[in-house]
């Protein structure tokens, strides 16, 4: 599967939306298109989705490593894969999208912002091309997509100031139809407000479509066979919560569950019963935005009852807080949550907490032996006010955690963490090992 990697100026430039036309004037042309992100984002890829009707491969090297992102990008289907990147090309210390490129060995399409220049355009290209020299990358920034570019006397004088080393693979007309709503944890997600596919047409008629798929190239292959054989089968069954507030996975962990348990899905916000189960992991998401249903539903108060008798409860970020005692949005209402963790949680204006993270276990958890580090990312607006005899299971190696010095809640045989992780960092192995009866 042939690969290219949508790169940007900076944040905020238009990746996903230019990221978005590219794989649908692929798809119309008629390439099976596998979407990617670089990075530990969850709605981006929400909408690569609701375009090609394809799960979004996560390519972050932080949570997977080399040889993981490798695994994770061979197991995608189509003929095609478009990775978008995340920030500017060159940010992040953990796993740019710069350093992404490179691990696999995938050109780069910058997207640069063109709505107030020309010659400038391309003078910004030519400087992130020759800056990867400058720092010793192994990388190619092969052209650009000029995002916000009208067509005529400016698109004309674009291409006109391209050096010969640089490709024009065509423009992103300024389209309000185009633009996503955000909120507090990015743009909304791609099943709430998806991308107009006729405004994503409307626009791929500017765009060099068989150019684009031309420079995509065949990546570096993973050390170990991503068919590779797992780990044994385990005999156990998992319930994952999956509805509007518990909405943040990665495809990846859906499979890994697949591959060695049996998996079935529930919805507190629906109000359905906690599945017949050897455990529950509750992912991220929205929580707070449906607080109100969570309290009254009654799914919560049993998986807390479920919970006290033992039944293992793995929460992550939106999964912690609805296991805690209370969650009081930023509008200060106070809703009761499962009552699992002793901690009350209270959502904020500003984000609390942004990065890669590597936690270390202080004893034997859930999703880790004792003494073993795990890496992961945390992005959350709220925070949590824990008992003074709460129990943690990790010490914060790098990222604040829960206090800035631990993560993960623990009670009963349930664990509660800010910190999201990805299935090749070896925590949900542990996990379907530790609940196989």
């Amino acid at each position: 599967m042939n690969g290219l990697v949508i790169g940007g100026v900076s944040s905020g430039v238009g990746k996903t939306v230019a990221t978005l036309a590219i794989c649908q004037a692929l798809e119309d042309a008629g390439h099976g298109v596998q979407p990617a992100k670089a990075g530990p984002d969850f709605i981006d890829p929400s909408h690569h989705e609701a375009v090609t009707d394809r799960p979004s491969r996560t390519l972050d090297l932080w949570l997977c490593g080399e040889d993981g992102v490798r695994r994770n990008y061979h197991r995608g289907e189509g003929d095609i894969c478009v990775v978008e990147g995340v920030m500017g090309l060159y940010d992040g210390d953990g796993s740019s999208t710069a350093m992404v490129a490179e691990a696999l060995d995938l050109p780069v399409v910058l997207v640069v912002d063109a709505s107030a220049g020309m010659e400038s355009v391309a003078a910004t290209a030519l400087g992130f091309q020759t800056y990867a020299d400058e720092i010793g990358r192994d990388l190619e920034v092969a052209g650009i997509i000029a995002q916000r570019a009208h067509g005529g006397r400016h698109e004309q004088g674009i291409r006109d100031a391209m050096p010969n080393s640089l490709e024009y693979f065509g423009r992103i007309p300024p389209t309000p139809d185009l633009e996503i709503p955000d909120r507090h944890l990015g743009l909304e997600m791609g099943e709430e407000t998806p991308v107009s596919i006729d405004a994503l047409r409307e626009v791929t008629d500017a765009l060099e479509v068989e150019r684009l798929a031309a420079v995509a190239n065949e990546p570096r292959a993973p050390s170990v066979s991503p068919e590779r054989t797992a780990p044994e089968d385990v005999d156990a069954r998992i319930a994952v919560a999956s509805d509007a507030a518990f909405c943040f996975r990665y495809p990846a962990t859906l499979e890994r569950f697949r591959e060695r348990a049996t998996l079935t899905t529930f919805s507190p916000v629906a109000g359905d019963p906690v599945p017949d189960c050897d455990a529950v992991y509750l992912p991220g998401g929205y929580p707070e935005l449906h607080a109100d249903a969570l309290e009254s539903a009654g799914t919560l108060a049993e998986l807390g009852q479920r919970a006290s008798d033992g039944l293992p409860v793995l929460g992550e970020c939106g999964g912690l807080m609805a296991m805690s005692q209370s969650l009081t949005t930023a509008d200060g209402e106070c809703y009761e949550m499962a009552g699992i963790l002793p901690a009350d949680v209270t959502m904020h204006e500003r984000y609390q907490a942004l990065d890669h993270v590597e936690l270390e276990a202080t004893d034997s958890t859930l999703t880790a032996a004792s003494g073993e580090r795990v890496h992961g990312h945390e992005f959350h607006y709220s925070s949590a006010a824990v008992d003074s005899d709460a129990r943690f299971a990790f010490e914060t190696v790098r990222g604040d955690g829960i206090d800035g010095d631990h993560d993960g809640l623990t009670e009963y045989n349930s664990l509660g963490t800010y910190t999201h992780v990805h299935p090749e960092s070896g925590a949900f192995d542990t996990l379907l090992e530790r609940v196989d009866y």
